[in-house]
C-alpha cells in the first residue's frame, strides 16, 4: 500500500521545516565568526572587503556545488547575497556604526 499524498507532502515538509532551521542557525554561526573578522578588519584598518578571497570563494563554492549537485550559479548568488551583508556590516564596523553590533 502507498502512502496518502497528504501524508506524504506533510513528511516532506517536515522535512524542509527542519533543513530551514539548520540553515538559520548555520548563518547565525557564520554571521558571528564574520562579526569577528569585522572587529579586526576594522581595529587594523583592514578593507571592509577582499576581492581576492571572495574570487576564490566564489571557485570552491562552485565545486562544491557541482559535486553536491545543486547548481553552481545558484550557490554562487547565494554567496554573493551574504557577502554582501558581510562587507555592509564591515564597513558599518569600521565607520564606527554600532548598527552590525546589534546584528
Amino acid at each position: 500500500m502507498t502512502e496518502d499524498p497528504t501524508a506524504t507532502l506533510r513528511r516532506l515538509r517536515s522535512s524542509i521545516d527542519n533543513i530551514d532551521a539548520s540553515l538559520v542557525y548555520l548563518l547565525a554561526e557564520r554571521f558571528k565568526a564574520t562579526k569577528q573578522v569585522g572587529h579586526l578588519k576594522a581595529e587594523h584598518g583592514m578593507p571592509a572587503s577582499d576581492p581576492a578571497r571572495e574570487e576564490q570563494q566564489v571557485a570552491r563554492l562552485r565545486r562544491l556545488a557541482e559535486e553536491a549537485d545543486l547548481d553552481p550559479a545558484f550557490a554562487e548568488k547565494w554567496f554573493n547575497f551574504v557577502v554582501a551583508e558581510v562587507i555592509r556590516h564591515h564597513t558599518d564596523l569600521r565607520e564606527g556604526n554600532g548598527a552590525a553590533d546589534s546584528r
